[in-house]
């Protein structure tokens, strides 16, 4: 079954235009390539290739003339301060609906309220301050099914959780993850912020701290779970764990580099400007009612 192919052309004007192109199967697998040495040649300005599959993209778009920016539409919800709960149990359904095809690829941006967040290959033993303590700090202590160790999530952290179906991306988990971590690395970059990664360590870090962590979750090939960028946290709250399990190496965030307050939005435009780019998504503003109502469910207020 032919599917349409949405082309966005920049006009003299300024403006772009949708063309929308129907094109035919030549051969069931052949796929353009793409090699995960090409990502980390690139600079944060270049553009990043993307492995695509046959139920997108076919054939005959690599006769079309250069110059024409293809992307891919999809959502992105933003949200304020969110209690990590609800948000896991919306992520679940948005990650279902993606699987049933009822929406295209989703990126929730928000923040959490104060939270440890314990993933697969983490424990209890890694908290290092009693449960009463926890208490009075207003930190609650969550379960998960993410990879990694425990982390803390807070306001003044943003938070990216994309719903993203892998089978358009090659299904390379590897490639997936680091993309996520450019999405951060070049989002610190445009605001003077030499980080990158570290050998044997997941995440982005800024020298022998961290910055970025980085758990995925991935359910039939749709991503959910995500990273979180420390922009200007209360880091007191990462000594009360062991962050990621990793005791030896520290934690730190934008404001504490620059040396003067960091306000959330531009970071949060940036971040969602690095996504679109790397991913070569073009992502439209969209309620939680809204993509509720796609998703076929009930909107319960998060």
């Amino acid at each position: 079954m032919m599917r349409p192919l949405e082309i966005v052309i920049p006009s003299r004007a300024g403006h772009f235009s949708t063309l929308r192109l129907l094109a035919s199967l030549q051969r069931r697998n052949s796929r353009f390539a793409l090699k995960q040495s090409s990502l980390r040649a690139l600079r944060c300005g270049g553009r990043v290739p993307r492995k695509i599959s046959n139920a997108r993209f076919r054939d005959p778009i690599s006769k079309l003339r250069k110059g024409l920016d293809v992307t891919t539409p999809g959502y992105c919800l933003e949200m304020g301060m969110e209690e990590y709960g609800k948000v896991f149990e919306l992520q679940k359904k948005l990650n279902q609906a993606r699987r049933n095809g009822t929406i295209p690829d989703t990126v929730i941006l928000l923040e959490h309220h104060p939270c440890l967040t314990i993933g697969r290959k983490g424990g209890f033993d890694h908290i290092l301050v009693s449960d009463q303590f926890l208490d009075q700090e207003g930190i609650k202590v969550y379960e998960t099914d993410r990879g990694g160790d425990i982390t803390y999530h807070g306001p003044g952290q943003l938070v990216c959780y994309p719903i993203l179906d892998l089978n358009e991306f090659g299904r390379d988990v590897h490639l997936y993850a680091r993309r996520m971590e450019e999405t951060l690395i070049c989002t610190l970059e445009s605001f003077g912020i030499a980080a990158g990664r570290k050998a044997d360590y997941p995440g982005v870090w800024a020298g022998a701290a961290k910055i970025g962590a980085e758990g995925i979750g991935i359910q039939h090939w749709v991503t959910m779970h995500g990273v979180s960028l420390n922009v200007c946290p209360d880091l007191r709250h990462f000594s009360f764990i062991v962050p990621c399990g990793i005791s030896t190496l520290g934690v730190t965030s934008m404001e504490e580099l620059l040396g003067y307050p960091i306000d959330m939005a531009p970071v949060k435009r940036e971040m969602r400007r690095q996504l679109s780019r790397i991913f070569n998504l073009t992502l439209k503003d969209i309620s939680l009612e809204k993509v509720m109502e796609m998703a076929g469910g009930v909107h319960n207020p998060v």
